[in-house]
């Protein structure tokens, strides 16, 4: 599933910056390029409490 979405996902970070207008971009390049990943380890981080919690009440 991973390379599957690799494939779609093919972006050269590196030439989006060359090609950028101003720095604002660099900027949000960075931005969108982290936000899948925090994404990911707030779900991780909130199943972990859920079960946690869930544990210790029963």
């Amino acid at each position: 599933m991973f390379s599957i979405i690799s494939l779609l996902q093919e972006v050269d970070i590196n030439e989006k910056i060359k090609e950028a207008p101003n720095d604002s971009y660099e900027i949000g390049v960075f931005i969108g390029s982290m936000l899948p990943f925090v994404t990911l380890v707030i779900i991780a981080y909130l199943l972990f409490r859920y079960n946690k919690n869930r544990k210790n009440n029963e």
